[in-house]
């Protein structure tokens, strides 16, 4: 049906899933050329109805994760609409769920059932806590947020633990899920054979607290909260300035000497006390009045403009809007536009370049059922 020219074109991918970390999944294949069938209840994706804010009275959340997509809504409890999705699991390369573990198996679509017809299908299923002991524990960030550790890292080291402002692990987990797609796509074109892989949130959370992970798992140390500070590296936080603040990142020793000569304090950088990283990290309140007096000499944009002349990593603090605004002062063009006339929506930009087979837009998001009646016909017609 696509005539997307992207580096995963001819792939079809049935995505039984909703709200956040499948749809995003099936979106970055989508803008990579793979033709996606949102499968969606009669009620449509829950995203739908997380309003505000709208464009159009669209949820700006759901236009935000479903662009390049066509839409088909079935009643899997309906025997022709359920027979229609068990022959769309026949036909894909690529099936993404994120239902409770056990949950496609009601329909016949789990991965035993779909793969003894379909042996070559790369069946993906994203979950809260993964198929074993956690299995009837509903998955949302916000909990595996708490649970995984991340809040009591986020806050003011006196204050009350904070979620991050995003589904941080949401989208981690449909990363996750879209690096265990091309692993397998990549495994299938030398062998043949399809497979099954699972993605939890909570897993992608431990793997993506990282440096923290590893302070409890190698070093027995369990981190916590200090605000903006960074525990190994100073200075790395937002600083006060003559208006704003502005973060500083001088992340090795080369770094911290060019943030001196900013400053005009090179002599700083030549202080036994503060040469070394691990130094400057334990000193970091004898270090940072220092830094203060200077930096409150100038505006947080005129020091990012001179930091970034010197190669010292900064940046001001912004709103989105601001964010958006740099990334096109830099030429990185990241607001594109998905469909044409009334259909048309601005979309964040796929965030990966490639310089033979770039990013396809090539549909915007769907409305509910939208593409039903062809995807039908389609789905009924004999495999050719």
């Amino acid at each position: 049906m696509s005539t997307n020219t992207g580096p995963l074109a001819g792939l079809l991918v049935a995505d039984f899933s909703r709200i956040l970390a499948g749809p995003y999944a099936s979106m970055l294949l989508a803008d990579l050329g793979a033709e996606v069938i949102k499968v969606e209840g009669r009620s449509g994706d829950d995203t739908r109805t997380w309003k505000p804010p709208v464009r159009d009275e669209e949820s700006t959340y759901y236009l935000g994760i479903n662009r390049g997509k066509r839409s088909i809504a079935l009643d899997l409890r309906d025997p022709e609409d359920l027979r229609i999705a068990q022959e769309l699991a026949r036909r894909a390369d690529v099936l993404i769920e994120n239902l409770k573990p056990g949950g496609m198996a009601r329909f016949g679509l789990d991965h035993p059932t779909v793969s003894t017809g379909n042996p070559g299908v790369i069946y993906a299923s994203i979950s809260g806590f993964g198929s074993g002991a956690g299995k009837d524990v509903p998955g949302y960030d916000l909990m595996v947020q708490a649970i995984s550790g991340l809040m009591s890292l986020t806050g003011d080291p006196d204050g009350s633990p904070y979620r991050a402002g995003i589904s941080v692990f949401d989208v981690m987990a449909g990363n996750h899920a879209l690096i265990g797609i091309l692993a397998a796509l990549h495994h299938r074109a030398r062998s043949g054979a399809g497979q099954h892989i699972e993605v939890n949130l909570l897993s992608s959370a431990l793997t993506g607290l990282v440096n923290h992970s590893s302070a409890w798992v190698a070093g027995g140390t369990v981190p916590y909260r200090m605000g903006n500070a960074h525990p190994s590296v100073f200075p790395y936080e937002p600083m006060p300035t003559a208006d704003d603040d502005l973060i500083v990142a001088a992340g090795n020793d080369a770094q911290f000497r060019k943030l001196c000569e900013v400053l005009g304090i090179p002599d700083v950088a030549d202080d036994e006390r503060f040469a070394r990283n691990a130094d400057r990290t334990v000193r970091r309140e004898e270090l940072r009045p220092l830094l203060l007096e200077r930096l409150r000499l100038r505006g947080a944009v005129e020091w990012f403009d001179l930091m970034t002349a010197a190669g010292v990593p900064s940046g001001p603090i912004q709103t989105i809007d601001g964010g958006f605004a740099m990334a096109e002062r830099f030429g990185l063009e990241p607001v594109v536009i998905v469909g044409e006339g009334e259909r048309a929506v601005p979309t964040t930009r796929h965030p990966i370049r490639f310089s033979q087979t770039p990013a396809v837009y090539e549909l915007p998001p769907p409305h509910l059922d939208e593409h039903g009646a062809e995807l039908r016909q389609w789905l009924q017609e004999s495999d050719s």
